[in-house]
């Protein structure tokens, strides 16, 4: 039965739609501003390292960072919640989790700043901070430790847990190491056997 406000069944549909429609403008909008997305195209950069693109999500406190380079892509999550972050190094078919070093690891708004930064300018500035890390080579058996991003990212993938290395390292031929190079801010090494 119709309200007698409205003055025929077609307004009243019409009426409805018009709100549907403006209910998902507004769910867009916060969507929107939620999350931030930035692509750096390096392609002719010296070390190859392909296009990279970061999604920073405020109202869960993650960035994702894709690096597309063919057979040496990768995905980065650092979930700022759990306090770790971890990397699905695709050639490998392995995932790597580790602490985040708030030290070194810019806070998710710098991180945001930084990259629209190096995009804007390009390559040059400070040289980038650095990580290494050896990587333990047995397997973790429960990711959901790490979070929820974590957990769906490595899920269904070998996954190993590695500790930052205090300076370089007499142990490591950094040469062999797999290197996960966000823009030109960070430099991680991740170093060790995976099986």
């Amino acid at each position: 039965r119709l309200s007698p406000c409205l003055p025929s069944p077609l307004l009243h549909c019409f009426g409805e739609a018009k709100m549907k429609f403006t209910k998902c403008g507004i769910k867009s909008l916060s969507i929107s501003y939620k999350f931030q997305n930035i692509n750096i195209n390096d392609d002719g950069n010296s070390n190859g390292s392909g296009q990279q693109s970061v999604s920073v999500n405020n109202e869960h406190n993650v960035a994702n960072v894709d690096n597309d380079n063919g057979w040496n892509s990768w995905n980065s999550i650092w979930d700022y919640n759990s306090n770790f972050a971890a990397t699905r190094i695709f050639h490998k078919k392995a995932c790597v989790v580790h602490r985040i070093n708030k030290d070194v690891v810019p806070s998710l708004q710098a991180l945001e700043a930084l990259v629209k930064e190096k995009k804007g300018r390009g390559p040059g500035g400070p040289p980038p901070k650095s990580l290494i890390y050896s990587i333990n080579p047995h397997k973790v058996s429960d990711l959901d430790q790490f979070g929820q991003s974590i957990s769906g990212m490595c899920r269904g993938v070998p996954t190993y847990m590695a500790e930052e290395m205090e300076g370089p390292s007499l142990f490591f031929d950094l040469e062999v190491c797999f290197n996960a190079n966000i823009f030109s801010i960070l430099k991680i090494s991740f170093c060790g056997e995976i099986a």
